[in-house]
């Protein structure tokens, strides 16, 4: 995303100023298309870029307009904080869902994987692909979106690529994200981290997301409108951790695969197994229903604004109660314990009374859910 840049003389910093305009008329958003010369590096890219994403996007390192941003180093001792580097691609069918839209889960999606290691998502950037014949308006709907989740979590975007594929050879708009943060001193959070009799925490209901995207590509009507539970965690995590520093050991956030899938990496990482509880786990009465009516169990359903977290025994109590007193984790459960398995399984006590191995996702239950 570029702008032209006056090199003033002694050294000093570019001031940046604004692309001297080759065009006369402004994008037609209602009516317009993506055209491939809007992918063409010329006058046309140039357009897209000043009037929809630098309008949307605008901050001080994007504004230097170069093809990168020149961004603050939090720490040169490694003491002192260590960087984390987060990438995802989001290819989601369809654009549009209850409860957001490829554009706020690109930045929620990234933010949350920054978050998951303990640090503090600093920076985005973002690569568009978009196809020939994609309409202006739904595009600009998209980086309004992902514009507000990114300025309501703090983590502006501070760079970007644009690039536009032949009419058939893409599906609308794909984005891919790149977060940087910054880990505190002291903070060692991993998937290898889990110990038998460590607790296993919730932060809520799951399945919300997947079952939303699913009704609104196969079309489904439901009784009460299920909505995605897109969000950004990082503020969340940084309760958790405040609440009992040293605590936490794992972190995830269970996407693709659900629940169960997520348990299980863990498990097999850490070399450890799992007893969950059934009746512990929340699911959302809806949910549930669309789950049975549709032949999918709720375990292995993708969820986009919910974490796990294995936590010391002795501190599970205050961490779950800075969950609960945060609005993203306001219906946060206890829902199982580390266990010692030289299988690395995951069990569940059943509501009945009984126990079965929660195995791996085989397959692709929902593909294009994020």
């Amino acid at each position: 995303m570029r702008t032209d840049i006056e090199q003033p003389a002694g050294g000093e910093a570019p001031a940046p100023r604004p692309v001297k305009k080759a065009y006369i008329r402004p994008l037609d958003i209602k009516h317009g298309r993506i055209d491939m010369g809007h992918g063409a590096g010329g006058k046309a890219a140039a357009q897209l870029i000043e009037e929809l994403f630098l309008a949307a996007f605008d901050n001080e390192f994007l504004r230097q307009g170069d093809d990168g941003a020149v961004l603050a180093l939090p720490a040169f001792d490694p003491a002192q904080g260590r960087l984390v580097m987060a990438t995802d691609g989001h290819v989601i069918s369809p654009l549009f869902f209850p409860g957001g839209d490829i554009g706020c889960l690109s930045v929620h999606g990234t933010v949350n994987d920054v978050a998951m290691s303990g640090a503090k998502p600093l920076y985005l950037s973002a690569s568009f692909i978009i196809e020939e014949g994609f309409p202006l308006i739904d595009l600009q709907r998209i980086v309004k979106s992902m514009a507000a989740a990114s300025r309501e979590a703090g983590v502006p975007v501070v760079t970007g690529d644009t690039k536009v594929v032949e009419q058939g050879k893409g599906d609308g708009v794909f984005i891919s994200t790149t977060g940087v943060g910054v880990l505190p001193p002291g903070v060692s959070i991993s998937g290898r981290n889990a110990r038998p009799g460590d607790v296993v925490l919730l932060s809520g209901s799951i399945g919300d997301h997947g079952v939303a995207v699913l009704s609104q590509r196969e079309s489904l009507a439901f009784e009460t409108t299920i909505e995605s539970d897109t969000a950004a965690l990082h503020t969340l995590v940084a309760a958790m951790l405040a609440a009992a520093p040293g605590a936490v050991r794992v972190l995830r956030d269970p996407t693709r695969g659900g629940l169960a899938t997520t348990l299980n990496e863990v498990a097999r990482q850490s070399g450890v197994g799992m007893l969950l509880q059934e009746a512990a786990i929340p699911v959302k009465p809806q949910v549930d229903a669309a789950c049975e009516l549709l032949g999918l169990d709720p375990l292995y359903v993708a969820n986009e604004g919910k974490l796990i977290a294995v936590v010391a025994p002795e501190f599970a109590d205050a961490v779950l109660a800075a969950m609960r007193a945060h609005p993203l984790g306001q219906d946060a459960a206890c829902i199982g314990e580390v266990t010692t398995d030289p299988h690395h399984f995951v069990q569940m006590a059943t509501r009945f009374g009984g126990r079965r191995v929660v195995d791996w996702l085989s397959g692709e239950q929902l593909p294009r859910i994020c």
